[in-house]
């Protein structure tokens, strides 16, 4: 499918017969978050660039040899690597062990919460989810917060995101809710359009990948930095 071309898109509710294609362009997606977060993204972390010329010209002036001004650099880059590749692994199996293990019962049954699958010409192309949640402990659910965003990158461009995120918006609309929320640290400009073509803000950044799994290892620390990316968009009808 050439990419820019508009399709008619038809967006629906997950059906059990789904699960086969959704978890396929999940896992793609994640796998495109890679080379994303590890090549795309070091040049909006000047810290991290600092401190991988800085091991260079230290490793350079104590041994002063060929070898090392070549390959450090690539050493480097692939620690980046690897440790994305950690990273967002972990978070792919972890989040496939629990909402994506059992879509009905995380999505389609909870109260306040759903799972939408794009088609174009029948064919299952994307997904996305929502599910309200509470801002403060305890609270009554106050905001919609859009989750597992994904197209397949055949079909990019094509309005899928953007009818995809329509649905979400019209979902929280009839929950009553005062805000819709993501987060991202996707670094591609087609994406963060994508949410600001819906309506979203960018309300603040910070470091780390969101992930409930484990703390970042030592390495990581080291040569690994991430920008999430919370997006909001207030609803206007909300009380």
């Amino acid at each position: 499918m050439k990419r820019g071309k508009k399709y008619q898109v038809v967006v629906r509710e997950y059906e059990s017969g789904d699960e086969r294609e959704v978890i396929r362009i999940f896992c793609e997606g994640m796998e495109e978050m890679v080379s994303d977060t590890a090549f795309r993204g070091l040049p909006h972390h000047p810290e991290s660039l600092l401190l991988y010329t800085a091991i260079t010209v230290l490793c350079v002036w104590i041994s002063w040899c060929l070898w090392v001004i070549v390959l450090l650099p690539v050493v480097l880059l692939c620690g980046r690597y690897f440790c994305s590749f950690t990273v967002m692994s972990s978070y792919m199996k972890n989040t496939l062990n629990t909402d994506l293990a059992d879509i009905e019962g995380s999505y389609m049954k909870a109260p306040g919460s759903c799972l939408w699958v794009a088609l174009v010409d029948g064919a299952v192309v994307g997904l996305v989810a929502a599910k309200q949640r509470c801002p403060d402990h305890g609270s009554v659910p106050d905001e919609v917060e859009l989750k597992r965003m994904s197209v397949d990158q055949r079909h990019r461009s094509c309005g899928v995101g953007l009818a995809l995120g329509r649905k979400v918006l019209e979902f929280a609309s009839s929950q009553n809710v005062s805000k819709v929320v993501l987060g991202t640290t996707n670094y591609t400009a087609a994406a963060h359009n994508l949410y600001r073509r819906l309506g979203f803000q960018c309300v603040g950044v910070t470091d780390g990948y969101p992930t409930d799994t484990c703390a970042p290892s030592l390495l990581e620390r080291l040569l690994y930095r991430v920008r999430h990316h919370h997006y909001e968009l207030q609803l206007q009808h909300a009380q």
